[in-house]
């Protein structure tokens, strides 16, 4: 610095704006492949049902087995507390709140499946079933029945099923554009993907559906199941599933793990395959570093150990689900796979519990970065974007409500969706 206070540099502003032209290219790729997150609310969990077994009250009835096995086996707080160890101090909150749940929306995913759970039938079969599906799924969304989020699972583009598949989302999609428009939480679901030709061909499927219906090009996503070795792990030592997101050209909205599917794979034993098993840890982790910054969700799969049978029984399937779905909470995958209506009271008390049990630390360490006023953990704004997010989540699922954030924080909603990055979640 000299004398006269003004600061000395060596290096011209030619240098600075040649740097600048230099990296344009990459500034613009880092742009596009890496948008950050959506902003968008993310559901807890999909619900996967045969598309055989989908009616028009099935939200309905999953929503009521659920409130009738928690008032079998868990009819007050106290006892849901003693199965899953609930802190005393937030039972009885969770429990209020999972009942309430229940009865308003018991469902936020909802995927009508005509893959495993359907299997192989005549053709015609299946047609039907396909332009059931979306006959039902247009009245639900006109009566407000509808869940946030629904759509369908296909069979895969495998040449076995291949014509199967892009015949029943054909048929699908048309009859919902035939009623009107297709609905705003429409999600597709595109399993076993092994090669990142099978996404382009995908890509291929939807945008070809949108010109020929007169719609918008990209407003048709989908989300790609997880449940091969190869889309994990290519021959050549690669990430598969980091190409298959690229692949996809930004239509591609969540990566699902199948615990089963990807378990057998590995030549893990039915009686070892879980969320829980190294396999499944390792896959999630490449899932996770590959889908890290592009706005690309993840779930985790599901347990097949049922809450069925005497009280003993449900509440060791009930602790069970309860530690799995926290486990992978803790690891960054916020929604699950859910496989019958007995899930539900755990996947929401565990939700619940999770969000409400962290709120006062998180809420404490964002004021304290907010106001700059220390305290014994130093954050970086690293962190304060995830302590915000993870407010924003406990937000949007009904775990805390706003009036408990800002008394906790002293910021709104607002505030947390300028400190997390996002322009605001819907």
């Amino acid at each position: 610095m000299a004398q006269d206070g003004t600061v000395r540099t060596s290096l011209g502003d030619a240098v600075r704006q040649d740097i600048g032209a230099s990296l344009a290219g990459v500034d613009a790729e880092l742009a596009r492949r890496y948008p950050g997150d959506p902003g968008t609310r993310q559901p807890v969990h999909t619900v996967y049902v045969p598309a055989d077994a989908f009616a028009h009250d099935t939200v309905r009835t999953w929503g009521d087995r659920a409130l009738a096995a928690l008032d079998e086996h868990a009819p007050d707080a106290a006892s849901l507390a003693e199965v899953l160890g609930l802190p005393p101090g937030s039972a009885a909150a969770v429990h209020d709140r999972v009942r309430a749940k229940l009865r308003r929306e018991p469902v936020e995913d909802l995927r009508i499946d005509f893959e495993d759970g359907y299997g192989p039938r005549p053709d015609a079969e299946e047609d039907a079933a396909a332009a059931a599906a979306a006959r039902l799924v247009n009245a639900a969304v006109a009566d407000g029945s509808a869940p946030p989020y629904l759509g369908i699972r296909m069979k895969c583009l495998e040449a076995a099923v291949r014509d199967r598949g892009i015949r029943t989302l054909d048929v699908f999609l048309t009859g919902l554009m035939d009623a009107g428009d297709l609905p705003r939480g429409l999600v597709l679901t595109l399993p076993k993907v092994t090669f990142p030709q099978q996404v382009t061909a995908m890509v291929r499927l939807v945008e070809e559906f949108e010109k020929a219906r007169g719609l918008d090009a990209g407003r048709i996503g989908f989300e790609i199941q997880i449940e091969t070795t190869q889309s994990v792990l290519g021959p050549d030592g690669t990430a598969t599933v980091a190409r298959f997101i690229d692949a996809a050209g930004g239509r591609v909205t969540g990566l699902h793990y199948g615990t089963f599917d990807y378990s057998a794979a590995c030549g893990v034993s039915a009686a070892y395959q879980s969320m829980d098993h190294p396999v499944a840890d390792h896959a999630k982790a490449v899932m996770q570093v590959a889908a890290a910054g592009t706005g690309v969700r993840l779930s985790d799969g599901a347990t097949n150990v049922l809450p069925v049978g005497p009280t003993a029984q449900v509440h060791d399937a009930w602790r069970l689900h309860y530690g799995l779905v926290r486990r992978s909470l803790a690891r960054a995958y916020y929604q699950g796979w859910d496989m019958h209506p007995g899930q539900l009271p755990t996947r929401y008390a565990a939700v619940y519990a999770f969000y409400r049990e962290g709120l006062p630390a998180a809420a404490a360490r964002l004021a304290a970065y907010v106001a700059r006023a220390g305290g014994d953990v130093m954050d970086e704004p690293a962190t304060a974007r995830a302590l915000s997010g993870y407010l924003l989540r406990g937000l949007d699922c009904g775990a805390v409500d706003p009036d408990e954030v800002t008394a906790a924080t002293g910021l709104s909603r607002s505030d947390l969706d300028a400190l997390a990055g996002v322009p605001g979640r819907g």
